[in-house]
């Protein structure tokens, strides 16, 4: 009843309208918040109104129909916008539209339903696990509404109400993100611990590592059918992990209590995975990281530390375009549990979207698996270079114009575009 409302208010106010368009330009000098114009975008189509995603004019600017409403909440939200006219708008989609340009219109058509993959607070509503995630900021950031679920609502099919899925910072091994050696003998890791075994019994299963491969392969089917899945740092690697190690126990004692399978290295699918191939498992449980896909060889300092992003066809390749909307080509890095990907363990198919040329290692990989699509995006948090657990959360409002952060919500957008924009 509330957008129905809300959208006969702005039908009302448009007919008095004098000029036709509100035009939010994403390049460096014109926006002031990169990161809110992606909320206002979504805050328009999630009521039921048409947008555009202008690729590649002015840093992939955004344009909608003009309502006094719109600009009150662009000053509220302190997102710098321009009024053009019908005229002025037309031209700019006319000069688009030249086939010497590489740029092109996406038309908005309706806001996805998003979901967040990540653990439960505790009893007290406090998080299980002491670190941020760098999309659950960002989303309350630019006020993009999202639901989470976990192991539960994954395997009770809930999935299928959602159009997009991020993954959380999650182990998909069953090996709580190798924190032993470092946060063993922590409360947190013994309590998360704790709660992960009793939610595995619960859900009818003997370890938390076949839980989590069950629900891997659920969201499998879940971007098999459609969906949009979205994962960053220990999400990304651990994920194709697990599902090339179906069947197999690669879990030392301290995580489940039982000798891993000496032989499960020689054992692994990769037929299984989304995106990689041909990795070798850290068979060390002391070890903190999981298998050789992470480059840890990247001979980089954080002050040369930059991935570029590549350029591809507008009007020829919408989504790869979408995805890598920004107001520079140079992104600055940042570490996490999974950083970089090797290149020689990316399966060949896999699209590259960002990469550091100086560490050999992919940063930003894009892929399609049934119906739906997929995005690995190495690194914890675009703005924290390094990261560590019991860090305070980053401050958004500092950051107002991060590259690094709209690559996110590139991903979070692109699926409110028109469907034939979305055929691959």
């Amino acid at each position: 009843m509330n957008k129905i409302l809300i959208i006969c208010s702005f039908i009302l106010l448009s007919i008095s309208a004098k000029a036709s368009y509100i035009l939010l330009p994403m390049d460096y000098d014109s926006q002031k918040d990169h990161l809110k114009a992606y909320g206002i975008t979504y805050w328009i189509i999630d009521n039921g109104l048409e947008a555009y995603w202008l690729l590649n004019y002015r840093g992939g600017s955004f344009a909608f129909e003009h309502n006094p409403l719109f600009e009150t909440e662009c000053k509220v939200r302190g997102v710098s916008y321009e009024v053009i006219s019908n005229a002025q708008f037309a031209q700019i989609r006319t000069s688009i539209n030249d086939t010497e340009k590489n740029q092109e219109v996406v038309k908005l058509e309706q806001a996805p339903k998003i979901a967040v993959y990540t653990p439960d607070t505790n009893s007290k509503g406090e998080k299980v696990q002491p670190w941020d995630d760098a999309v659950t900021m960002v989303l309350t950031y630019a006020e993009i509404p999202y639901e989470t679920v976990y192991d539960r609502e994954v395997l009770g099919d809930k999935l299928a109400e959602y159009d997009w899925l991020h993954l959380h910072h999650e182990d998909f091994t069953g090996q709580y993100g190798k924190f032993y050696g470092s946060q063993g003998g922590k409360p947190w890791y013994k309590a998360n611990q704790k709660k992960m075994e009793a939610l595995a019994a619960e859900l009818g299963f003997k370890k938390v590592s076949q839980l989590k491969l069950a629900v891997a392969k659920r969201i499998k089917e879940y971007v098999e059918g459609g969906g949009f899945m979205f994962a960053m740092c220990s999400a990304t690697d651990t994920y194709d992990i697990a599902l090339a190690a179906e069947g197999l126990d690669i879990c030392a004692a301290i995580y489940d209590g039982d000798d891993a399978d000496p032989n499960a290295e020689s054992k692994l699918d990769f037929s299984k995975t989304l995106a990689f191939k041909d990795f070798t498992l850290i068979k060390n449980p002391l070890t903190y990281e999981h298998s050789s896909i992470d480059n840890k060889q990247r001979k980089v300092t954080p002050e040369t530390d930059y991935f570029k992003l590549f350029e591809f066809s507008a009007k020829w390749d919408p989504i790869p375009t979408m995805l890598c909307q920004n107001h520079t080509l140079t992104v600055k890095g940042f570490m996490g549990q999974s950083t970089g990907f090797k290149k020689s363990q990316i399966k060949s198919e896999i699209l590259i979207m960002g990469e550091n040329k100086a560490a050999s290692e992919a940063r930003y990989i894009h892929g399609n698996h049934g119906y739906g699509t997929w995005t690995f995006y190495g690194g914890h948090d675009p703005e924290d270079y390094r990261h560590y657990v019991n860090d305070p959360e980053t401050d958004l409002s500092l950051h107002p114009k991060s590259p690094g952060y709209r690559l996110i919500l590139n991903n979070i957008l692109f699926p409110a575009a028109e469907k034939k924009k979305r055929k691959t």
